[in-house]
């Protein structure tokens, strides 16, 4: 199985967790939000898979590159 890792694009407060574990999210689905200089940036998937880690939680303060999310796309690779 592949892993994909959803990493942050800056540094900023987690405002929301939009998934859990074991959630399935497709392409392009908004996972985390980050609040930076008062705006809010969603994070989204690359591509489709299952959660198997949130590695943040709401009010937590992350940089540029942290990984957020961790997606296992099911393939077996």
């Amino acid at each position: 199985m592949a892993i994909h890792l959803i990493t942050a694009d800056m540094a900023g407060v987690v405002a929301e967790v939009k998934v859990r574990e074991g959630d399935q999210v497709a392409p392009g689905a908004e996972v985390v939000v980050l609040e930076s200089m008062k705006m809010h940036i969603p994070i989204t998937a690359g591509q489709g898979g299952r959660v198997r880690e949130v590695r943040v939680a709401a009010g937590a303060f992350v940089n540029e590159g942290d990984v957020l999310v961790v997606l296992d796309d099911g393939t077996g690779a």
